[in-house]
């Protein structure tokens, strides 16, 4: 099996550890930005690629393996891979997409690890008529959470997922020659187990992307701009405050979710649960108190010292609104449950204003009060910018594409 990961970052170092290290599994990395892909092949020159996991109990292992290769040549990275995993921020899959699109062959399956919300309608989209040719995995979310210690050289494993969802489309015209989900299983090892979702409006309302932001407006909402003496913890920092956002912003999506249901009785939706649920399923070994939604996430092991994002001015610290937390998980996350949530007649309060001040941060323009109105939302993966206003018009889109 010849895999390339695209990407560069925390998951794809981590993920190309780990599937480097898989018996008869050849990897390639292919990173756009040549400044990477010198230093990451320089490195490897003189060691191997060091995972290092960190186990509930405390106890470390450590992984050592090498790709075959990193470069920013698609041609070169692409020739002969039978899966491309997308391992980069929502924010530059188009950049990938639209690279893959001139040079992938068909019977290609194409991975969004994770995807967001919207993966699965942008990739059809930049694939145009190819749509037929290929498959499609989106994932909700990272199957593990991870940190780079030294680029190209050393990746650290906090913790896995116990299950990770993921949509699944198939073309007509693809005839993959192995099995999809339980190869992808293999690579990732027995941890996360994966669960196949029934529908691409049920992965898109996964919480995958709902998490980062009610945090983050809870905490800087009424920030008064005066720089902090340390990096405040994100997880197990949160307080009653920001857990009460995050349960009422997943309510409404848990919502969106039922009215779907309620218009269309073939689509199940049961696989989107309360932020509460998914960390209790997601996180089983690893939380030691799921009494709350803010135990859930202040006990995680898996979430042991991560702060938020945050930039150094003079040797204090202000928070870095540039970070995914923000721009990632707002227009590719937030804005398109939105999207969905205008389709079926769902209020957001909470996330119109958890929205509303993103924007603002950002120099964005989404919403207009409540609505959709915005801008910048053609940049957006919501359905309405593809122009589909309607759950029947996104169904026949997909139909459409991968026949």
């Amino acid at each position: 099996m010849k895999i390339l990961i695209c990407g560069g970052g925390n998951g794809a170092h981590c993920f190309t550890a780990l599937a480097s290290a898989c018996p008869n599994v050849e990897v390639n990395v292919l990173t756009v930005y040549e400044d990477e892909a010198k230093t990451w092949t320089t490195a490897l020159k003189s060691d191997e690629l060091t995972v290092s996991i960190s186990k509930p109990d405390g106890s470390v292992t450590e992984t050592r393996s090498k790709p075959s290769l990193v470069t920013n040549d698609i041609k070169v990275a692409v020739a002969g891979v039978q899966i491309i995993f997308i391992v980069v921020p929502s924010y530059v899959h188009h950049i990938y997409f639209s690279l893959i699109a001139l040079h992938i062959q068909p019977n290609t399956l194409i991975v969004g690890l994770p995807g967001h919300a919207g993966f699965e309608l942008q990739c059809l989209d930049m694939l145009g008529n190819k749509s037929s040719n290929h498959a499609i995995v989106g994932f909700e979310s990272l199957p593990w959470a991870c940190r780079i210690i030294e680029y190209g050289k050393r990746v650290q494993l906090l913790g896995y997922k116990d299950i990770l969802h993921a949509s699944f489309l198939v073309g007509t015209n693809c005839n993959l020659q192995f099995p999809a989900i339980e190869t992808i299983q293999s690579i990732l090892g027995s941890k996360p187990r994966i669960k196949v979702v029934s529908n691409v409006f049920a992965i898109t309302l996964m919480t995958g992307s709902i998490i980062h932001p009610p945090i983050m407006y809870g905490k800087w909402k009424n920030w008064d701009k005066t720089p902090l003496p340390v990096k405040p913890l994100f997880y197990q920092g949160v307080d009653e405050e920001q857990a009460s956002i995050a349960s009422k912003l997943s309510d409404e999506v848990v919502k969106t979710a039922k009215q779907i249901q309620d218009a269309c009785p073939d689509l199940d939706m049961s696989q989107v649960v309360h932020l509460s649920d998914w960390f209790k399923s997601h996180y089983h070994h690893e939380i030691g108190d799921n009494s709350s939604l803010m135990t859930s996430m202040r006990t995680n092991s898996a979430y042991e010292g991560l702060v938020h994002p945050m930039k150094a001015v003079e040797n204090r610290y202000v928070p870095d609104f540039e970070y995914r937390y923000t721009t990632e998980d707002v227009p590719f996350g937030l804005v398109v449950m939105k999207g969905l949530a205008v389709i079926a007649g769902v209020a957001t309060p909470t996330m119109d204003k958890i929205i509303q001040w993103a924007q603002n941060i950002m120099g964005k323009e989404f919403i207009i009060g409540t609505d959709l109105v915005g801008k910048d939302v053609k940049f957006s993966r919501a359905p309405q910018s593809f122009g589909l206003n309607t759950l029947e018009q996104v169904q026949d889109y997909i139909k459409s594409r991968i026949r």
